[in-house]
């Protein structure tokens, strides 16, 4: 029996390695992989599953990291800093916008500010490293939000009330769904005046090398500089090259 146990850790061990290292995985493959039969490994991922380390986001399709072994730290298995990795990618994306850059990551149902270079125009939005925004409000929190795994989204946010910050925030559930089914369409996200009167940005999502949401690259501008979405859409190319070098980089390991 004992010898029985410790084979099922050592197995469960090496599905949460799997886990942590490929983007996604079908039974088959994690039954090839531990050499294990089909309903053994169907017995492990509902474990793993039912703890919160891995997610099936549809019936019969492949499991991916689950919000547990994501936030003890995915980012820790590969000792990357989302930050370390973003920042040369900041300063060049600072330079051919001469606008305040920041990197974002969320933290609950908010985006919390980790990184930035503030614009050296006369009139400009301020650094805003180590503010916490409700991520609804955000082009950086809309842009993670809008990629999320179905689970990990319902559990942060479902049933959940939307803080009004201003006149243009998005304040019910059915406008939001929209707006995020458009930026996953779109791949970037805008915000004009949503968190904040004269605020206006441009967000697209930093994944990491499972494919999952860990950040987000965001232009911030006052809406003097973008006062329809139009300017916000011809700052997008930038802004999403930006995030897809930093997503690169976190793929090859920094």
């Amino acid at each position: 029996m004992a010898k029985t146990t410790l084979g099922s850790v050592d197995n469960a061990l090496q599905l949460v390695r799997l886990l942590a290292q490929h983007r996604a995985l079908r039974l088959s493959e994690v039954a090839d992989l531990l050499a294990v039969a089909p309903s053994t490994a169907h017995r492990l991922l509902n474990s793993l599953r039912a703890q919160g380390f891995a997610v099936q986001e549809t019936r019969n399709g492949p499991y991916r990291p689950g919000p547990v072994l994501r936030e003890i730290g995915l980012a820790a298995v590969h000792r990357l800093d989302v930050r370390q990795v973003a920042r040369p990618v900041l300063e060049q994306l600072w330079t051919q916008t001469g606008e305040t850059v920041s990197l974002g990551v969320l933290e609950g149902r908010e985006i919390r500010f980790v990184d930035g270079i503030e614009s050296t125009r006369t009139v400009r939005v301020g650094n805003r490293t180590g503010v916490c925004i409700p991520a609804h409000c955000t082009a950086a929190g809309k842009a993670i939000m809008a990629v999320l795994p179905e689970a990990e989204f319902e559990r942060r946010f479902a049933g959940r009330g939307l803080e009004r910050r201003t006149e243009a925030s998005i304040q019910s559930w059915p406008d939001l769904t929209r707006e995020l089914a458009a930026i996953r369409k779109a791949g970037f996200a805008l915000n004009v005046e949503e968190g904040e009167s004269g605020v206006c940005a441009v967000g697209a999502a930093v994944r990491d090398a499972t494919g999952v949401p860990v950040a987000s690259v965001n232009v911030v501008l006052p809406s003097s500089r973008m006062p329809t979405k139009r300017v916000g859409r011809a700052l997008a190319g930038k802004v999403v090259a930006a995030a897809g070098a930093v997503s690169a980089a976190l793929r090859s390991g920094g």
